[in-house]
Protein backbone atom coordinates (compact mmCIF):
# COMPACT_ATOMS: atom_id res chain seq x y z
CA UNK A 1 0.00 0.00 0.00
CA UNK A 2 1.19 3.34 -0.76
CA UNK A 3 1.89 5.74 1.89
CA UNK A 4 -0.14 8.56 1.17
CA UNK A 5 -2.56 5.40 1.43
CA UNK A 6 -1.65 4.82 4.33
CA UNK A 7 -2.15 8.30 5.96
CA UNK A 8 -5.75 8.58 4.50
CA UNK A 9 -6.68 5.49 5.63
CA UNK A 10 -5.29 6.38 9.45
CA UNK A 11 -6.84 9.97 9.33
CA UNK A 12 -10.20 8.33 8.38
CA UNK A 13 -10.06 5.83 11.07
CA UNK A 14 -9.04 8.15 13.76
CA UNK A 15 -12.21 10.10 12.62
CA UNK A 16 -14.71 7.06 12.66
CA UNK A 17 -13.46 6.16 16.13
CA UNK A 18 -13.38 10.11 17.43
CA UNK A 19 -17.12 9.62 16.65
CA UNK A 20 -17.20 7.74 19.80
CA UNK A 21 -16.32 10.11 21.84
CA UNK A 22 -19.77 12.09 22.74
CA UNK A 23 -20.63 15.07 24.74
CA UNK A 24 -24.35 15.75 26.04
CA UNK A 25 -25.92 18.83 23.90
CA UNK A 26 -27.87 19.77 27.13
CA UNK A 27 -29.83 22.91 27.05
CA UNK A 28 -30.69 23.54 31.50
CA UNK A 29 -33.99 25.43 32.58
CA UNK A 30 -34.08 28.97 31.94
CA UNK A 31 -34.32 29.85 35.31
CA UNK A 32 -33.85 34.11 35.41
CA UNK A 33 -33.81 35.25 31.71
CA UNK A 34 -32.40 38.52 31.52
CA UNK A 35 -34.63 41.74 30.99
CA UNK A 36 -33.30 44.24 28.96
CA UNK A 37 -34.71 46.71 26.09
CA UNK A 38 -36.21 45.08 22.62
CA UNK A 39 -32.88 46.67 20.92
CA UNK A 40 -30.12 45.05 23.66
CA UNK A 41 -32.31 41.95 23.43
CA UNK A 42 -32.32 41.50 19.99
CA UNK A 43 -28.41 41.84 19.97
CA UNK A 44 -27.66 39.53 22.46
CA UNK A 45 -30.47 37.12 21.32
CA UNK A 46 -28.58 36.96 17.74
CA UNK A 47 -24.60 37.27 18.59
CA UNK A 48 -24.41 36.06 22.51
CA UNK A 49 -27.04 33.27 23.11
CA UNK A 50 -25.43 30.39 21.51
CA UNK A 51 -22.70 30.35 24.48
CA UNK A 52 -24.37 32.41 26.80
CA UNK A 53 -27.49 31.18 27.80
CA UNK A 54 -29.39 27.69 28.18
CA UNK A 55 -31.03 28.49 24.83
CA UNK A 56 -28.12 27.08 22.72
CA UNK A 57 -29.07 25.93 19.21
CA UNK A 58 -26.75 22.87 18.48
CA UNK A 59 -25.54 23.31 14.86
CA UNK A 60 -25.32 19.88 12.58
CA UNK A 61 -21.26 20.38 13.37
CA UNK A 62 -22.02 19.92 16.88
CA UNK A 63 -22.72 16.06 16.28
CA UNK A 64 -19.51 15.90 14.58
CA UNK A 65 -15.84 15.13 16.49
CA UNK A 66 -13.72 16.49 16.81
CA UNK A 67 -15.57 19.79 16.01
CA UNK A 68 -17.84 18.85 18.87
CA UNK A 69 -15.89 18.84 21.09
CA UNK A 70 -15.11 22.39 20.58
CA UNK A 71 -18.62 23.46 20.42
CA UNK A 72 -19.10 21.70 23.93
CA UNK A 73 -16.18 23.42 25.65
CA UNK A 74 -17.24 27.27 24.11
CA UNK A 75 -20.60 26.56 25.46
CA UNK A 76 -19.78 25.23 29.04
CA UNK A 77 -17.19 27.53 29.37
CA UNK A 78 -19.22 30.55 27.59
CA UNK A 79 -22.42 29.78 30.26
CA UNK A 80 -19.39 29.10 32.98
CA UNK A 81 -18.77 33.05 32.64
CA UNK A 82 -21.87 34.73 31.82
CA UNK A 83 -25.04 33.11 31.49
CA UNK A 84 -28.05 35.38 30.40
CA UNK A 85 -30.45 32.37 31.25
CA UNK A 86 -29.52 32.83 34.71
CA UNK A 87 -29.29 36.37 34.94
CA UNK A 88 -31.35 37.00 37.77
CA UNK A 89 -29.15 34.78 40.23
CA UNK A 90 -26.90 37.49 39.98
CA UNK A 91 -26.44 40.39 42.70
CA UNK A 92 -27.01 43.85 40.91
CA UNK A 93 -23.81 44.60 42.06
CA UNK A 94 -22.78 41.67 39.62
CA UNK A 95 -25.26 42.12 36.99
CA UNK A 96 -23.91 45.51 36.34
CA UNK A 97 -19.95 44.57 35.88
CA UNK A 98 -21.36 41.67 34.14
CA UNK A 99 -22.64 44.15 31.56
CA UNK A 100 -19.63 46.64 31.64
CA UNK A 101 -17.74 43.43 31.03
CA UNK A 102 -20.26 42.80 27.81
CA UNK A 103 -20.00 46.27 26.16
CA UNK A 104 -16.11 46.08 27.04
CA UNK A 105 -15.51 42.55 24.86
CA UNK A 106 -17.64 43.49 22.32
CA UNK A 107 -16.07 47.18 21.92
CA UNK A 108 -12.64 45.52 21.81
CA UNK A 109 -13.59 42.50 19.43
CA UNK A 110 -13.26 40.06 21.49
CA UNK A 111 -16.65 39.07 21.53
CA UNK A 112 -17.85 37.28 19.30
CA UNK A 113 -15.20 35.35 19.10
CA UNK A 114 -13.59 35.26 15.38
CA UNK A 115 -13.83 31.53 15.02
CA UNK A 116 -17.68 31.81 15.83
CA UNK A 117 -18.50 34.58 13.04
CA UNK A 118 -17.89 32.12 9.65
CA UNK A 119 -20.21 29.90 10.62
CA UNK A 120 -22.68 32.21 12.32
CA UNK A 121 -22.99 35.62 9.92
CA UNK A 122 -25.83 36.65 12.16
CA UNK A 123 -23.73 37.55 14.83
CA UNK A 124 -21.60 40.07 13.40
CA UNK A 125 -22.17 43.05 15.35
CA UNK A 126 -22.24 46.53 13.57
CA UNK A 127 -21.09 49.53 14.97
CA UNK A 128 -24.77 50.20 15.95
CA UNK A 129 -24.84 46.94 17.42
CA UNK A 130 -21.84 47.64 19.79
CA UNK A 131 -23.48 51.10 20.41
CA UNK A 132 -26.49 49.92 21.65
CA UNK A 133 -24.85 47.30 24.14
CA UNK A 134 -22.21 50.34 25.10
CA UNK A 135 -24.98 52.55 26.01
CA UNK A 136 -27.24 49.80 28.14
CA UNK A 137 -23.83 48.66 30.01
CA UNK A 138 -23.55 52.65 30.56
CA UNK A 139 -27.20 53.16 31.82
CA UNK A 140 -26.81 50.16 34.23
CA UNK A 141 -30.70 48.89 32.47
CA UNK A 142 -32.16 45.79 33.72
CA UNK A 143 -35.57 46.29 32.17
Amino acid sequence: MRRRTKIVLGVLGTLTVAQLVRFKHENPPVTGEIVAPPAVMEVLRRACYDCHSNQTVWPWYSQVAPASWLVHRDVVVGRKHLNFSEWNSLPPEKQKRKRRGTAREVNEGEMPPWFYLPLHRNARLSDADKKILSDWAAAGETG
